[in-house]
């Protein structure tokens, strides 16, 4: 079983940033593919980015496209999520997903997930 622990959300005006981290944890590790997903009040749940092992390939939604990026530190087993420029429609709850197979999707097939961290940005 794999474990994934978000930290780093927090209250943060408009314009102002944030760093979220995960960390995974469990029987041998490793997923190609870790993203991060968000989920508003009343929306679904939806992908916001993703990253490769070796850190080569990343995707990110178009709307945070130029103010988020996402990198890991597999030495570490964390992967993060670094949110610059922050919106009000940033507003949600971020969750860290990973995935069993390999090598995976960037946009779908998560198995595993966090509990989440709450981002709220005030405008």
């Amino acid at each position: 079983q794999v474990q994934l622990v978000e930290s780093g959300g927090g209250l943060v005006q408009a314009g102002g940033s944030l760093r979220l981290s995960c960390v995974a944890s469990g029987r041998t590790f490793s997923s190609n593919f870790m993203g991060w997903f968000r989920q508003a009040p009343g929306k679904e749940r939806e992908f916001v980015a993703s990253v490769n092992w070796i850190g080569g390939l990343t995707y990110y939604t178009d709307s945070v496209k130029g103010r988020f990026t996402i990198s890991r530190d597999n030495a570490k087993n964390t992967v993060y999520l670094q949110m610059n420029s922050l919106k009000p429609e940033d507003t949600a709850v971020y969750y860290c997903a990973a995935q069993r197979s390999w090598p995976g999707s960037a946009y779908a097939g998560y198995d595993y997930w966090g509990q989440g961290t709450q981002v709220t940005v005030s405008s």
